[in-house]
C-alpha cells in the first residue's frame, strides 16, 4: 500500500434534501485523482461517516472503490464504537476492495493505554490490510500515548499513525523515535511542512477537498528540498487552513471544494451548517 503523498479523506456529498448525491461522489473522485492526489480515505470524519447508515455506508464506499480502484491508494475509514464494530467495518473494507485502514481509538468509552493496545491488537489480528493508526484526542477524547504507539508499531500490519494531536512537540518525538517499517503522518492541516522537514512523507488532510493541487505541489517541493516553494504555498493556503482549524472544519471543507467551485451540498446533523456570512468569509480566503 502506498501512502507516500496527498491523501484526502473525502466529503460525503449530499443533496439538499440530505440525501446522497452520488453523481458528485463519483465527479469528486474523479477531480481529485486528476489533481495528482496518492490516495483516497473514505468514510472518515470528514466525510460525516458518523452520519451515515449502514447502506449508505456501503454505496459511498463502493462508489468510491469501482472507480478510483487501481488508480489511487484507496483507505477506508472504520472507526466504531466497539472493537467489534470496528473488525466488521475492516472485513467490509476488504470486501469491496480497499487495500488499508485508517482507525482511532473508540470514541466515547475513553479505555485506557491497557485498552486501546487490546483495541488495536485485534483488528490487526483479524485482516491482513494494513492500518493507520490515528491520534486525534480533541474528538476522541483520549490520546495514543507515546510508548502504547511504540508497542503497537511491532505489530506487523499496523504500519503507520496520523498525528492530529496539534502538538508538534509530541510529533517530533515521534518523528524521532528509530521505527521499523512504520511511519508518521501529518495529521495537522497548519503542519506539513514541519512534518515533511522532519521525515514525514504523507499528509492526510481533509483540507485536501479544498486545496488538492496545492497540497500536492507543498508534498513535492518538500521531497525536492525545496524548502521556500513548500513554505511559499503554505503560506497562501494558510489564512483558509487557519479558518478551517479554528472551527466548523467539516463545513468548511465542504463549502470550500475544489476552491468553492464544486457543490457538495450541506452536513449532516449532529452538525449544523456555518451562515451565509461565515461562509462568505471562509470563501473569501481561497484564491482562485
Amino acid at each position: 500500500m502506498n501512502f507516500h503523498g496527498i491523501l484526502v479523506p473525502l466529503v460525503t456529498p449530499f443533496h439538499d434534501d440530505l440525501s446522497l448525491n452520488i453523481t458528485a461522489l463519483a465527479e469528486l473522485t474523479e477531480k481529485l485523482i486528476a489533481s495528482g492526489v496518492t490516495g483516497l480515505v473514505v468514510c472518515g470524519t470528514t466525510g460525516e461517516y458518523y452520519a451515515l447508515n449502514e447502506d449508505e455506508r456501503k454505496t459511498v464506499l463502493t462508489t468510491v472503490s469501482k472507480i478510483a480502484k487501481g488508480r489511487v491508494t484507496l483507505i477506508a475509514g472504520i472507526n466504531d464504537l466497539s472493537t467489534e464494530g470496528a473488525i466488521k467495518r475492516a472485513a467490509q473494507a476488504k470486501e469491496l476492495g480497499y487495500e488499508g485502514l485508517m482507525l482511532s481509538p473508540p470514541p466515547y468509552s475513553l479505555p485506557d493505554q491497557n485498552g486501546v493496545y487490546a483495541h488495536y491488537e485485534k483488528v490487526a489480528k483479524s485482516t491482513s490490510l494494513p492500518i493507520i493508526m490515528y491520534n486525534f484526542p480533541a474528538r476522541i477524547g483520549i490520546e495514543i500515548e507515546l510508548d502504547t504507539v511504540v508497542k503497537l508499531a511491532e505489530i506487523d500490519n499496523i504500519v503507520a499513525i496520523k498525528e492530529s494531536s496539534g502538538s508538534f512537540s509530541r510529533a517530533l518525538h515521534l518523528l524521532q523515535t528509530p521505527f521499523k517499517n512504520f511511519e508518521v503522518i501529518c495529521g495537522c492541516d497548519d503542519q506539513p511542512v514541519d512534518f515533511f522537514f522532519w521525515g514525514s512523507k504523507s499528509w492526510i488532510a481533509g483540507a485536501g477537498n479544498v486545496f488538492p493541487v496545492e497540497q500536492v505541489a507543498i508534498f513535492n517541493a518538500a521531497q525536492q528540498g525545496d524548502w521556500t516553494k513548500a513554505k511559499q504555498i503554505m503560506q497562501e493556503i494558510y489564512p483558509a487552513i487557519y479558518s478551517m482549524e479554528s472551527g466548523n472544519y467539516n463545513q468548511k471543507a465542504k463549502a470550500g471544494c475544489l476552491k468553492g467551485t464544486f457543490n457538495v451540498g450541506p452536513v449532516r446533523l449532529p452538525l449544523s451548517n456555518i451562515s451565509l456570512q461565515e461562509r462568505h468569509e471562509f470563501l473569501a480566503l481561497i484564491k482562485p
